[in-house]
Parts: structure tokens; sequence; C-alpha cells
């Protein structure tokens, strides 16, 4: 069975669009031969007015509502968690703006290989005609992924001490820690339409600043700590930038500043943190290019989320980074799975063109 987590506020025409889609999913259609029983717990974070649903979708799925009395963040999915049916064993988390856009991941949940923590989607943005930014390959986003019931109670669920962003960083860890993947899943499509109401740059400039810094404060392993720190700041810095949000920023480091010593220090394992941000992965990918075509010269295009590590298993396999026009392959410096997939489309044609993830290499194929 199958648990849709959804918390709301305020966005009562999305989340009607989202139930909708649900209930267009004949795999929890009792008439269905494949048939997969669902729920779908919506959780509502403080609205003004609570919005209606109905008892039961289109497709039969029975809908619940858990009212709070204000907006408690990251915590909500702990509390829809909770109130899961006790037969249910997948939490399939949504926002109120995101949907699957069929039931295909079903049969995939039902096939997941017992080390398989959480499966994570391929979430689009259709407004935008692209990919959502965040993630990587071992960090799902939280308004489309699939987590072990069993999983996430033995973990605690999300730390609502973060509120939201980068909470899904935080579980990740957690989930790699405790000897889980997380695995991407091309055939989980969710659409993010990504509505913009509700959402202060500002703030959520300030959330990055501290809750990045809380998470590698927390994980990263001694050697690494200082260097991850000043990578959260740097990146989060050109993020305000491009958004006018130079306050917040401003705000999340002050707040970093007098919380980051709070936090416990659990550093993850060499292997484990090399999992988590993607290096494990740009040195299994890098090397497998490597070993199919040999080339000594490589330009790193499309840089985004942790291209630190896209440039150190290029050195480690002793290729030189050159520009473009002097290199023998290109190599996309992004670790996050959407913007590498795009990366990859946008590329096709430009002769040699390696993504540091065999995932996204996998997924090209498919499409």
């Amino acid at each position: 069975m199958i648990s849709y987590i959804v918390p709301t506020r305020n966005r009562p025409d999305e989340l009607a669009r989202t139930l909708a889609c649900i209930g267009r999913l004949a795999e929890h259609d009792p008439r269905n031969s494949e048939y997969e029983p669902a729920e779908v717990i919506v959780v509502d974070n403080g609205s003004s007015f609570v919005p209606m649903l109905d008892e039961r979708l289109a497709n039969g799925v029975r809908t619940r509502m858990v009212i709070l009395d204000g907006n408690r963040g990251a915590a909500a999915r702990n509390i829809g968690a909770s109130k899961a049916h006790p037969d249910s064993e997948w939490l399939v988390m949504l926002d109120d703006d995101s949907h699957p856009v069929d039931g295909r991941f079903v049969s995939s949940l039902q096939r997941a290989p017992a080390d398989v923590g959480v499966v994570s989607a391929d979430i689009h943005l259709p407004a935008q005609n692209r990919r959502e930014d965040g993630g990587l390959p071992e960090v799902f986003v939280g308004c489309g992924a699939a987590i072990r019931r069993d999983l996430f109670e033995a973990l605690g669920g999300y730390d609502a001490s973060f509120e939201y962003y980068a909470e899904e960083y935080d579980l990740s860890a957690r989930v790699i820690a405790a000897g889980f993947r997380v695995l991407f899943d091309p055939q989980f499509r969710v659409d993010h339409h990504k509505s913009a109401t509700g959402r202060d740059m500002n703030r959520i400039v300030s959330l990055l600043v501290r809750n990045g810094s809380w998470v590698m404060q927390r994980y990263a392993p001694d050697a690494d700590r200082r260097v991850q720190l000043r990578e959260v700041r740097r990146r989060c810095r050109l993020i305000a930038e491009l958004e006018g949000a130079l306050d917040g920023y401003a705000r999340g480091l002050l707040e970093t500043r007098r919380s980051v010593r709070t936090q416990n220090r659990s550093p993850l394992a060499r292997a484990h943190f090399d999992r988590f941000t993607g290096l494990w992965h740009a040195r299994e990918a890098l090397r497998r290019a490597h070993e199919d075509r040999a080339f000594g010269t490589a330009a790193i295009v499309a840089r985004g989320k942790n291209a630190w590590v896209v440039e150190r298993a290029l050195a480690e396999l002793g290729v030189e980074v050159v520009a473009p026009h002097q290199a023998e392959v290109l190599v996309i410096g992004t670790m996050s799975p959407g913007p590498m997939l795009d990366a990859l489309g946008r590329l096709d044609g430009h002769g040699r063109v390696i993504a540091p993830w065999a995932g996204a290499t996998r997924t090209s194929r498919r499409a």
C-alpha cells in the first residue's frame, strides 16, 4: 500500500489539481488487475481557509485531512506519515503543487531492492520547460520521492528544526548512514508546477544558508567540514544574487554563526560521504567513460551544484581541464540530476559529452 503525504497552505487550486492527478492513476483503481491500494493524507499547515476534500478521488483512493494550528514546515510531513494506514509500505512525498504524471512508478516500488530506502523522481517544471534544480544522485527532492515507511519511522522522519529547505539532505544523509540507498527512477515522473504563492526568496535563501551549513556541520568528515561550509556559503551567495535576496543571505549568515556549533556532529564514513556528495558516482561514471575510450583533456560545461566533485574526479584520472575548443570531451559540471539530464539533451550533437553519473546516461538512453 502507498500513502501520499501532501502538506498544503493557502493553495487550494494547486491542491485540487494535485488530487485530481492522483485520482487519475489507474494503478490505484480496484478494477485494475495490477491494483495497488493507496490513500492520500493532506496536512493543512495553518491555511487561512481549510480546503474541502472529497472522501474519495475519481479512482476510489480515500483522502484524509489533518489540520494543524500553524505552519509546521517539514514537520507536517512527519505528522502526515504518523497517520498512515498500518498496511502502508511506502510514503510518497509530494508538495501541493506537484504530482505524478502517471503510475508507472508503482511497479518500480513493488520491485525495489531491499537496500533501496528512497526512490527519487525525475521532476519536471512544465511552465519552464526544464527539470527541477535540486538534489544529488543520492539526495532526493522533497516534492517527488517515495520513502520506505518503516525506514522513515526508524530514522525519526524529517528534522523539524530545519522548518523547510535542505531537510531532504539531512534525511538522505541518515538514510545512507543506515545502510540504504537513494535510487533515482526515471519512470517516477513528477510535474512540479511551482506556485509562486507563499515563496519569500529572502526567507528561502536565509534557510538555505543556515540549513545547508547545519547539514555539513553534522555529516562532513573532519577533513572536509570547513571546505564544505565555505561551499555552502558560496553557492547560497550565488542564489541570493540571482534572486535579488541578499538581505536573506545576510540574515542566514547571522543565524548560521549563532547556531552552527550547536549541531551535534555525526560525521559520515568516508565512503558514505562520497556517495552523499556525488563524488563516488562521478568517479565511477568518469572512470568507465575513460576505460571505454581514453581521453586526456576535458572541458567542464553547464556548471552547477557540486561542480567541485567533477573537477576532483577528473583530476584523479589525470585529465587536464581545458577550454571547450581544446577539449577531447565535454563533461557536464553539475551533480544535480535534473540539470545534468537537461544539459545532456541540450548538448546532443556537440561531440562526445560525458555525464558524471551513470543514472543520467541510463535515463537519456531511455528517452
